[in-house]
């Protein structure tokens, strides 16, 4: 499968992304078919050198069924070169990691009390209950 992604240069910490068109079996960094673009996102939003693309080969790949990541999809929305993507919903990105799963236990203990209240909905089975409990009483 043909993928548009990014492919990293630069040096430590300083990094420079190739758009390229590559095999999705290739390394990220390894062997492409065609560069068409690049990214610096060190440089600000605004600046022209941030990103620069080969509109015609960028389209000509997505004729060929192409495939673009996530993030070069976003690249090439913002570029107005497809669609934008839809946005995901992830509410635990905001929360650091560390306090995720602290937060994600009481939830599911939340969750889970909140079962259990609403499972005997039934008032049959409520009295039930009840019933059983004095017959095991009576027993002993």
């Amino acid at each position: 499968m043909l993928k548009l992604r990014l492919s990293r240069g630069g040096t430590k910490k300083r990094p420079v992304y190739k758009v390229v068109v590559a095999d999705s079996r290739f390394a990220r960094d390894g062997r492409f078919i065609e560069k068409v673009g690049f990214f610096n996102p060190l440089l600000p939003k605004d600046k022209k050198e941030r990103i620069g693309l080969e509109a015609e080969r960028i389209k000509y790949w997505l004729g060929q069924g192409a495939q673009p990541t996530t993030r070069v999809a976003r690249i090439l929305g913002e570029n107005e070169l497809m669609p934008m993507p839809a946005n995901g919903n992830n509410p635990q990105k905001a929360i650091p990691k560390k306090d995720r799963k602290k937060e994600g236990s009481d939830d599911a203990k939340k969750e889970e009390a909140a079962k259990a209240d609403a499972a005997p909905t039934d008032g049959a089975k409520k009295e039930e209950a009840p019933k059983a409990e004095a017959k095991k009483e009576e027993k002993k």
